[in-house]
């Protein structure tokens, strides 16, 4: 247990009051603004807005380049989702609805996967970040080596890997949000599953909490908005 905590602590052992009250406090606003938009609430944006600032910061400080671009993403998604479910559509002064996925949705959603996935690979290996001598299949042996030595020390070489991940996931989880498509919670719940470690071998452990509860309010999200898809389409029978 003692070695949970030291894991956990260590980090902030030298990190200032002020950043950890930043991180916490991010950490707050971004929850509690997932559980508005899991009601389908548009504070869903205001309340990440302030989350994605603060973390724009955090990220820059600590380096970590990857989840920079994400939370820059994340705070213009956000402005544009905040327009998306504000404006009125017809006449009665409806807004858009929780619908799913069309054919181009889902391709449009996997071209944003590809695209911010090579694009953070590219950035990654021109600073080094990831090794750059590598080709394709040694790059996927060094990344599955490191991944199952069952060493600390090599899992945090291949975080940036992972970073890939999360980053092309995210960047088509909030475009999808900001349409209101259904299947954007299914790409939280995969993204989070994988951010959980990551950021706790960051260093970032208050954010690593922060994405085991995204975790658990991205499910209950699905089966909120699902139920709510469901009783639209009884009101259309």
């Amino acid at each position: 247990m003692n070695q949970i905590i030291d894991f956990f602590l260590e980090p902030y052992r030298t990190a200032t009051t002020l950043d950890i009250v930043l991180e916490f406090t991010a950490m707050l606003f971004g929850v509690v603004g997932v559980w508005y938009g899991k009601m389908e609430n548009i504070l869903v944006y205001p309340l990440g807005i302030i989350s994605t600032c603060i973390y724009v910061y955090i990220c820059y400080k600590y380096v970590l380049y990857g989840d920079f671009i994400i939370n820059i993403y994340y705070t213009i998604m956000s402005v544009f989702g905040w327009y998306m479910w504000s404006k009125v559509i017809d006449e009665k002064e409806n807004h858009i609805p929780i619908t799913r996925t069309n054919t181009s949705d889902k391709l449009k959603a996997f071209g944003i996967f590809i695209f911010t996935s090579l694009f953070v690979i590219l950035v990654y290996r021109y600073y080094n970040v990831m090794p750059n001598n590598l080709g394709f299949t040694d790059s996927v042996n060094y990344a599955f080596t490191n991944m199952t030595s069952g060493s600390l020390d090599d899992f945090r070489k291949i975080t940036p890997f992972l970073d890939t991940f999360t980053t092309g996931i995210f960047f088509a989880a909030m475009w999808l949000m900001a349409l209101k498509k259904i299947e954007h919670w299914i790409l939280w719940i995969m993204g989070n599953i994988v951010a959980i470690p990551l950021y706790f071998v960051k260093g970032l452990g208050f954010t690593g909490i922060q994405f085991i509860i995204l975790l658990v309010i991205a499910y209950l999200g699905y089966k909120q908005w699902k139920k709510s898809l469901d009783n639209q389409k009884m009101q259309m029978l």
